[in-house]
């Protein structure tokens, strides 16, 4: 079983900055592409990060330049880095991963930036 665990999410004002967490367990996963999606209400989910196993990163023309994803392999858990807030980031935000053949998912945490 694959488990994926997020935290970090709050309130901010624009401008703001938040740091989100994911903690991964069940797999090897120093060798899996790790990315981070969020969905607004009433819209569809997105990718707004993406890390490869070995460090390459991109990111969704939304955030670019304001996001920053990165990985720690000893401790199992990829970090996305959140500058300079909009108020349209408002979002649960999501990590996922694909391994043994599915996409799997964490629980997401919510992200509130005010104007």
């Amino acid at each position: 079983q694959v488990y994926l665990k997020e935290s970090g999410g709050g309130l901010v004002q624009s401008g703001g900055s938040l740091r989100l967490s994911c903690a991964a367990s069940g797999i090897n996963f120093k060798i899996y592409t790790m990315a981070w999606y969020r969905q607004a209400p009433g819209k569809e989910r997105e990718l707004v990060a993406n890390i490869t196993s070995s460090g390459q990163t991109s990111y969704a023309e939304s955030v670019q330049g304001r996001l920053d994803v990165s990985r720690n392999n000893a401790r199992n858990t990829v970090t996305l880095q959140m500058n300079s807030l909009k108020p349209n980031d408002t979002a649960v935000y999501y990590c996922k991963c694909r391994a043994y053949g599915r996409d799997w998912w964490g629980q997401g945490t919510q992200v509130t930036v005010s104007g």
